[in-house]
């Protein structure tokens, strides 16, 4: 058994260890008590086991309470060690701006607040969540192309919204639960707001929606594409739910009675000298409802924009030319009049 003559050694100290002695200060152990690197603690000598020393008195003085000439005292020794540092003249210590320059940047100030609007979705959306431009004078330029608004929420089918761009197509969005491009009803105009914004959003790739209660608004995805090129047509059959907007003028051509009320329209919509096939709908309704000729509209047309307007084909995508003698658009690429 000579060869268990270290284990049993081992277990012998081990015991030792352990073993209780009622006369130290440890409650652990019994071993002796010396200062811990925390105040008002005392650390054991064998085991280093920690406790609150029974006899600590706190000695921390408690900091006198805040009062106006303190808190002035320490604003000032901010100031002055901000000026004396690399961060001078940082935060407007030293300002030395004229009057001018203090109204403009108070100025600037008040529409950066001002243009922090929108709502868009970080998970889902690949955007800055402030899209805000100025211009040479610190005018805050809208990034608005159009908007739509939901007048009333009966819906009873057939609604649809269409948002164009030259050559890029046609996207449409319609009343339709079961259309993955389609909205549903909620139980107030809010909510229904809300589902045609998550809709546009998910699926468009020409605009942004951004919701502010039951009016939608829209921003251009691409900065590189013309707010006057941007065509938004909302086909509303029964009674008015949704109007349209863009550029200030309400496309709704139930509410146009004159024929300046026409020319406004036809002014927007030739912006950019292309009147595309949503455009040609809704100048279509508007001729049927004031009864204006088609002569009439081409000569208008003429006196804005001149004989070189063109139209988007129907058919083709491509760009039907004026023949003012005739009235019409001829596609050549189609051979069809449009």
């Amino acid at each position: 058994m000579a060869g268990f003559g270290g284990l049993r050694k081992g277990r012998a100290d081990a015991k030792d260890n352990l073993s209780f002695n009622e006369g130290g200060d440890c409650p652990r152990c019994g071993g002796d008590a010396q200062d811990s690197s925390m105040a008002g603690y005392l650390q054991c000598g064998s085991c280093g086991h920690e406790w609150a020393d029974p006899n600590h008195v706190d000695k921390r003085k408690q900091p006198d309470p805040p009062n106006y000439r303190r808190d002035a005292e320490m604003i000032q020794q901010f100031k002055d060690e901000m000026a004396s540092g690399e961060l001078a003249n940082v935060l407007g210590i030293n300002k030395n701006l004229s009057g001018e320059q203090e109204q403009s940047l108070k100025r600037l100030e008040d529409k950066w607040m001002a243009g922090m609007q929108g709502h868009y979705n970080a998970a889902a959306e690949e955007r800055k969540p402030l899209m805000i431009s100025f211009d040479d004078d610190d005018n805050i330029l809208s990034t608005e192309v159009a908007a739509i608004t939901i007048v009333s929420n009966g819906f009873d089918g057939g609604e649809e919204i269409r948002l164009e761009y030259p050559g890029r197509g046609t996207e449409f969005y319609s009343f339709n639960e079961r259309s993955p491009t389609g909205w549903k009803r909620g139980p107030n105009a809010e909510s229904t707001a809300r589902s045609i914004t998550n809709v546009i959003n998910r699926s468009s790739k020409l605009v942004y929606a951004n919701l502010d209660g039951v009016r939608i608004s829209f921003e251009l995805k691409d900065e590189a594409l013309n707010a006057a090129s941007f065509v938004i047509f909302v086909d509303d059959p029964g009674g008015t739910d949704i109007v349209a907007e863009k550029g200030g003028v309400v496309l709704d051509h139930r509410d146009f009675s004159t024929i300046q009320d026409y020319r406004n329209v036809v002014e927007m919509v030739l912006e950019d000298g292309i009147i595309s096939p949503s455009e040609d709908q809704l100048l279509w309704a508007m001729r049927e409802q004031l009864n204006i000729d088609e002569a009439y509209h081409v000569q208008m047309v003429v006196d804005i924009c001149g004989e070189k307007t063109l139209k988007e084909c129907t058919n083709c995508g491509g760009m039907a030319e004026l023949y003012a003698e005739h009235a019409a658009w001829y596609c050549h690429a189609c051979e069809q009049w449009c």
